[in-house]
């Protein structure tokens, strides 16, 4: 299996490497040449440019790829690349980092996979304080 993975921040990293690990062919994209330091000992692909570039695209081989996850740092950039990768290229498996809920909310309707971790955050704060015993701290119980 083939995947691509843009944006090799912490988390783009993280899921190459996990993916790597399971026996996958993986590529990543990242504009900053340095991301590569986040691999580790890589033994996969890495392209250095944007991800909304087609030649990039061309470069890590996603017209072969089975699945794609997009994590750079911009919504609107995971978004309009994911579609990029959806609609031109065919992937069957795209995944796209949207921060923003209301938009996550939209392109999943659309049928974006989308992951918003502002979303996570958000309920399991608030699971995890419903959950706490409500005694302050330092309080006599």
């Amino acid at each position: 299996m083939k995947a691509v993975i843009i944006g090799c921040g912490r988390v783009g990293a993280s899921v190459a490497k996990q993916l790597f690990e399971e026996g996958w062919d993986v590529t990543c994209v990242d504009e900053d040449e340095t991301a590569l330091t986040r691999l580790g000992d890589w033994r996969g692909g890495f392209v250095i440019g944007h991800g909304m570039d087609l030649e990039i695209l061309d470069r890590a081989g996603v017209a072969k790829a089975d699945a794609a996850v997009v994590a750079t740092d911009g919504d609107n950039s995971n978004i309009v690349i994911g579609q990029i990768l959806q609609r031109r290229y065919g992937v069957g498996c795209v995944v796209v980092r949207v921060f923003d809920p209301r938009r996550a909310d939209f392109y999943a309707q659309r049928g974006l996979r989308t992951v918003c971790p502002t979303k996570t955050a958000i309920a399991t704060l608030a699971d995890i304080v419903r959950s706490c015993d409500a005694t302050p701290v330092g309080t006599p119980g």
